[in-house]
């Protein structure tokens, strides 16, 4: 199948915007008792969309003690979970820790290699959407924003300012806090959508194998 491109930025313009979560579904765990609904919800969960933050290294030989944000959300909530808080910690462990809860995201391979030094387990049920836009020939790195064009034809805005904030801060910024949970609840919504968009896809030519060397006359094979 030749390569298939994607809505760029420029066509992404054109599109309605994204449906994000009113501000009421957005959860920031603080106290005993938003990190105890947190963890009860985000564990009953079969499929979670996933993604980090970290603190941005500007500075040669800055160690990176990152991710220092992780959200996880469904179509319907999201969690944004700083790692700071001890308890924050322990559910990201947990619900990382389980096969059984499918995490899905976009551009995972970094945070297959950062979470185990951080979180000191590998975690387990990654699931990278840009494998599944691969396979219908879009290339290994779609991207969220492309995605969200491709199957829901809406426009997903990044902000590159947020994104290279300090994820670190005790304090999340309202900026912060919506592109974090605008980034998990993306794929969550994407994964509910996609087995309808993929029905739809072409299916993509078999490649018919050159013919082999013919046996000798004579000659048992």
């Amino acid at each position: 199948m030749p390569r298939r491109q994607a809505p760029d930025k420029q066509q992404s313009l054109l599109l309605p915007p994204f449906a994000v979560l009113p501000d009421a579904r957005i959860h920031v765990p603080a106290a005993n008792a938003d990190f105890d609904a947190a963890h009860a919800a985000l564990m009953a969960a079969p499929v979670l969309g996933f993604d980090t933050e970290s603190k941005p290294l500007f500075a040669p030989g800055q160690e990176d003690h990152g991710p220092h944000v992780v959200q996880f959300a469904t179509p319907s909530d999201a969690w944004i979970l700083q790692l700071h808080h001890p308890e924050a910690l322990e559910i990201v462990r947990a619900v990382l820790a389980t096969p059984r809860i499918r995490k899905v995201g976009f551009g995972l391979d970094n945070d297959r290699h950062a979470l185990p030094r951080r979180l000191g387990l590998a975690p387990q049920g990654l699931h990278d959407l840009d494998r599944v836009f691969s396979r219908h020939g879009f290339g290994r790195n779609t991207g969220v924003r492309a995605a969200v064009a491709l199957v829901l034809g809406q426009r997903f805005s990044k902000s590159k300012k947020t994104s290279t904030s300090n994820w670190a801060a005790r304090t999340l910024s309202a900026n912060q806090i919506r592109y974090a949970a605008n980034d998990a609840h993306a794929p969550a919504v994407l994964h509910h959508a996609l087995p309808a968009w993929e029905a739809a896809q072409p299916v993509a030519p078999q490649r018919r194998r050159p013919p082999g060397p013919h046996p000798a006359p004579g000659i048992n094979t």
